[in-house]
């Protein structure tokens, strides 16, 4: 697991992008937490720069939206999903499990 930040320093309504490769973005939607690969797959652009509404991030470049749940864009010009990873919170730190690790595929922690 990769840790992120103090829960209290990703307020709602929030991001917060992991300079890892590849960069991961980490949004707070109104208390929920998700994680997601922070380009979008319509042009490069990082997604933590974007909006945030409800679950959905809008493209700070041309607009393209995502549902943080599942990557998958709502609205053109996008058309491919982004990857999503599991976020957890363990003792006020938020963490990210990338989405294909062996970590991630077998639920345990390095």
């Amino acid at each position: 697991m990769i840790p992120v930040c103090r829960l209290e320093d990703l307020p709602a309504g929030e991001s917060v992008r992991l300079d890892i490769t590849p960069p991961v973005a980490v949004f707070n939607a109104d208390g929920e937490l998700f994680a997601i690969d922070d380009t979008c797959t319509h042009q490069d652009a990082s997604l933590s720069e974007g909006w945030l509404e409800g679950c959905s991030v809008e493209c700070p470049l041309h607009a393209a939206s995502f549902d943080l749940r599942t990557g998958r864009p709502t609205c053109l010009p996008a058309r491919r999903p982004v990857r999503t990873h599991q976020v957890y919170v363990e003792d006020g730190v938020v963490h990210v499990r990338l989405a294909g690790t062996e970590e991630a595929r077998d639920g345990s922690a390095a």
